[in-house]
């Protein structure tokens, strides 16, 4: 697990530190009345656990830093939406919509399942998994629950409208659908570009059915850069190149046609905020060429079951092959809730959208 990137004291003492003091602001009144996450692996804390899946970790050494254990969460520790849950100051973590039993559900579900796309075929050789147009069905069923404990559709409707739903997928389009002509046809019906203004017009549709369901604060988040994951570096090459390029094409395709979507979007639905934001970040003082885990589990890309991971996760991006560690998540979430760059969020950061 040795990397030729060593971070420096500076940085890596500041992510200890900001590790333990993330602002939490459980004891004042949150920023927002509820939550929802819809999405792939990246937010997925347990929808996939009961599923004929390939695609679930439920076992360690996943979640070897999160108090409960494993739990479904693709990483060490806690996920980006964790984070962003705990800065919007709601006291409890968003539940698993496949594990609400008796839970509140007033603050909000995550709908999350790992393999999962924007279209539905795509993650289907891995096994079961919840695309974003189930995710969608499965809200409806929550509101009609909620209807039902408010007694009154105008209550329920402004409460909604107050809430932020945030939609972070793509991925899976792209690794587990058209750069996997093995299982899938994708790449032989679309070039890239062609590909990329598919998904996003089957995204904005998903969107408006949120939309038509009460939703009117989207967090929208464009697609990372697959192609500089270690799973990905490992399969395809690099030719010479620090990632796979065509993958990172395919990323930048989706992303250059879901911010105009973001703007047409916030002009065409009345009283819609909806707020593009960027996956990325700047890993300096990280290592980014290694991960922290031995892989073999799921497709390839996950951590083999009980096997030991590396001793300072806090110094890694990647947790395994494809997913980040709970320190990176962190950063990403900080920057997504408060950063004023329009680079990273754009027209506006979630704190600001919570305002709106």
């Amino acid at each position: 697990m040795e990397s030729k990137l060593k971070p420096s004291a500076l940085v890596a003492i500041s992510v200890l530190l900001a590790l333990s003091s993330f602002p939490n602001k459980v004891n004042a009144k949150p920023e927002v009345p509820c939550y929802f996450i819809f999405g792939d692996s990246l937010s997925d804390n347990g929808n996939n656990n009961n599923l004929e899946t390939l695609a679930k970790v439920n076992y360690p050494p996943y979640g070897i830093d999160f108090p409960q254990g494993p739990t479904g969460r693709f990483s060490n520790g806690r996920n980006m939406q964790d984070f962003i849950v705990k800065r919007l100051g709601i006291e409890d973590y968003m539940p698993p919509f496949a594990k609400l039993g008796r839970k509140n559900i007033s603050n909000g579900v995550n709908y999350a399942s790992g393999s999962s796309g924007i279209l539905d075929e795509s993650g289907k050789h891995l096994g079961a998994r919840i695309p974003l147009i189930q995710q969608i069905k499965n809200h409806k069923t929550i509101i009609s629950m909620l209807t039902r404990l408010t007694r009154n559709d105008s209550t329920m409707n402004s409460l909604l409208s107050q809430c932020i739903y945030s939609v972070q997928i793509g991925s899976n389009d792209y690794l587990n659908n058209y750069f996997n002509p093995e299982f899938y046809n994708s790449s032989r019906l679309y070039t890239l570009p062609e590909y990329a203004t598919l998904l996003v017009q089957k995204l904005s549709l998903q969107l408006k059915a949120l939309y038509d369901h009460g939703a009117r604060k989207f967090a929208v988040y464009g697609i990372g850069e697959i192609g500089c994951t270690p799973y990905a570096i490992s399969v395809y090459g690099t030719n010479g190149s620090d990632c796979v390029v065509k993958l990172n094409e395919g990323a930048t395709y989706f992303n250059d046609r879901l911010k105009p979507l973001v703007n047409q979007l916030n002009k065409n639905l009345t009283d819609a905020k909806v707020t593009y934001l960027n996956p990325s970040g700047s890993p300096a003082g990280f290592v980014t060429n290694g991960l922290c885990c031995k892989i073999g589990g799921g497709g390839g890309e996950l951590c083999l079951r009980n096997s030991k991971p590396c001793n300072k996760p806090r110094r890694y991006v990647f947790w395994d092959g494809v997913h980040p560690a709970e320190a990176w998540n962190q950063i990403i979430a900080e920057s997504a809730y408060s950063s004023k760059s329009p680079l990273e969020a754009s027209p506006f950061n979630i704190q600001q959208l919570a305002e709106k």
